[in-house]
């Protein structure tokens, strides 16, 4: 699967089948041959069965043996185009299109689309440097009375960090203060950064020194309709924020706050991998790593 992406058309002709995938997953998974997922010996192929038997502990074991791919009961030609058309679907796709394009019932196109956007999510991120921007926006329903975008309006705050010309990182947060400014600011971006730039907001002034990120920040006034002063601007964080608004408007329409997380994750690497030939590769490497996500976790109530 060393290929660049594919179109629907080869990705048929190659992932058409469970066999073809299997053996996609296989040389994904054991690039130098079956591997014992117990002891790590080398493992022989079970005449007329899609199972390995271990050379040392005699463990018999498939390839999805310990994958997120092991607990389902869908196809994995199903599984490979799902993922297909979450990798290549810009502004996302939803799982009533997944449910119509792929053939399979709602429930479980949205429940295969989280384990797609769960394995997604990355463990371990570089710290953002150089140049950054940050800013938020706001998503959700209407306000009420004047309250329907921008600071003090009643949806959900989304806080963005982009490096310029680098990668993304984008959180729900429940307010938008110094405090938690700081604390993005913090886990996310490193101490070689040059120069922070963020709109006029008495919220952002302060946050880089007391991060100890920049000795510069520089800030336009978007309420006197200053957009780009020099080098100063937030136009590459409000790009992005473009590209999930689109995905809101046109494929996923509601989102709970309960998973607006996982949505935001899902953009932030497709946006971070949007130049990258062997996305669908690179996405299906994380599924065979991904841990176990089961659907009541999914449902489970927010205490």
């Amino acid at each position: 699967m060393n290929t660049p992406n594919i179109n629907l058309a080869l990705l048929s002709q190659q992932f058409g089948t469970d066999e073809k995938c299997r053996e996609a997953l296989e040389k994904m998974r054991w690039p130098n041959g079956p591997e014992c997922p117990r002891c790590k010996a080398k493992a022989a192929p079970i005449a007329n069965r899609f199972q390995y038997d271990c050379d040392g502990c005699h463990y018999q074991f498939s390839v999805t043996a310990g994958t997120i791919f092991h607990d389902s009961h869908l196809s994995l030609s199903k599984w490979f185009i799902t993922v297909a058309l979450l990798c290549e679907a810009k502004k996302g796709m939803s799982a009533c299109q997944v449910q119509r394009t792929v053939g399979m019932s709602y429930k479980t196109a949205w429940y295969l689309c989280h384990r797609v956007r769960a394995a997604m999510t990355a463990t371990e991120r570089p710290k953002l440097g150089c140049q950054i921007g940050m800013e938020e926006t706001y998503v959700g329903g209407k306000g009420t009375g004047t309250q329907h975008r921008g600071r003090g309006t009643k949806k959900r705050p989304v806080i963005g960090i982009r490096q310029r010309n680098g990668e993304l990182r984008v959180f729900q947060a429940q307010e938008v203060t110094g405090r938690v400014i700081d604390k993005f600011l913090k886990e996310n971006v490193g101490e070689e950064v040059e120069v922070f730039f963020t709109d006029e907001s008495n919220t952002y002034k302060g946050a880089a020194k007391r991060a100890g990120i920049s000795q510069e920040h520089q800030s336009v006034n978007h309420a006197a309709k200053e957009y780009v002063r020099g080098d100063a601007h937030t136009n590459t964080i409000e790009s992005a924020f473009s590209l999930f608004e689109s995905g809101l408007r046109g494929s996923w329409h509601k989102l709970s706050a309960k998973h607006l997380q996982a949505y935001l994750e899902e953009m932030c690497f497709r946006f971070n991998n949007r130049d990258n030939p062997y996305l669908l590769r690179d996405t299906v490497l994380r599924l065979i790593t991904a841990p176990t996500f089961e659907y009541k976790q999914l449902v489970r109530k927010i205490a």
